[in-house]
Order: structure tokens, then sequence, then C-alpha cells
């Protein structure tokens, strides 16, 4: 067992315990890992990044027994999450959307900000059509900043 796997295992035993300091601390040390993941992911729309951020944390709370350190981190536990959260968020949205639209396609009065929300969207849809593979290699060079060289390595692409 790693370091980081037996700290993570104390932190899920202190909060199925009951131990709310535990759960802050946990909260504390990933909120902004996992917003800059769903911002990235939501294609810096904020709205939808913020409905995504709220029920993957809500996802989190009721599912921490779920939550096994042998199997991978709780940053990558909830990165699994909020994937599927924002999945479930676009899909929820394209329906609304197709049920709001006029049937000769025009919108009346298109404002930026919509235009900005449809933008966000194409790209969250299109970060999710990936292969995770590829989202990986994506998340490390434009989201945790890796070179090519350092992505090679961790890829075994070198």
């Amino acid at each position: 067992m790693t370091e980081h796997e037996w700290r993570e295992r104390g932190l899920r035993d202190a909060v199925l315990a009951g131990d709310q300091r535990a759960w802050r601390s946990w909260y504390e040390r990933e909120y902004a890992p996992l917003e800059a993941y769903v911002l990235w992911r939501c294609g810096n729309g904020r709205d939808l990044a913020d409905d995504v951020l709220q029920e993957t944390w809500m996802t989190a709370v009721r599912g921490v027994r779920k939550f096994r350190p042998d199997a991978g981190s709780f940053r990558n536990w909830l990165r699994g999450i909020a994937a599927n959260v924002l999945r479930n968020q676009l899909r929820s949205r394209q329906r609304k959307a197709s049920r709001e639209r006029p049937m000769n396609g025009e919108m009346v009065g298109e404002d930026s900000s919509h235009l900005d929300q449809e933008r966000s969207e194409r790209i969250a849809r299109s970060l999710d059509s990936l292969s995770d593979r590829y989202e990986q290699v994506l998340r490390m060079k434009y989201l945790d900043g890796m070179s090519m060289d350092e992505i090679g390595t961790v890829t075994g692409e070198a």
C-alpha cells in the first residue's frame, strides 16, 4: 500500500465514521483541482461547470462508501463522477434545446452569452466523445501543463 493510498484510506474511514474535519480536509484539498478539470471539460462554460460541480460533490457525499483507495485516487474517482454528471447534463440540455428550438431552426434575438454557452457545450460534447486515452493526453497537456516529453514518459510512448 502506497503512502497516498494509506492516507486516502484513512480519510475515507474517518469520513465514514462521521469526522467532519476529515471531510473538510478532503474537500479543501480536492475542490480546486476538480473545479479546474470540470471547467476544462465544460469548455470554460461557468454555468454548466457550476451545475456539474455541485452535482458531483452531492454524488460523492452520498456514495463515498463506494470509493476504494486501492482502485485509484479520490481525485480520479471525483473526475469519473464529474464526467458522468457532465454527460447527463449535456444530454438533458440537448433534449431541452431541441424542444425549445423553432421548427425553422432560427433563434430570434440570440445574444452573445447564449452563443458562448452553446460553444462551451459543443466543446464539452467533443471532449466527452474522445476515448479515455485521448482525453487523458489532452488533460495532461492543457489542464496539467505537462510537456510532450513528460506525457510520453507517463503514457509509455516516449
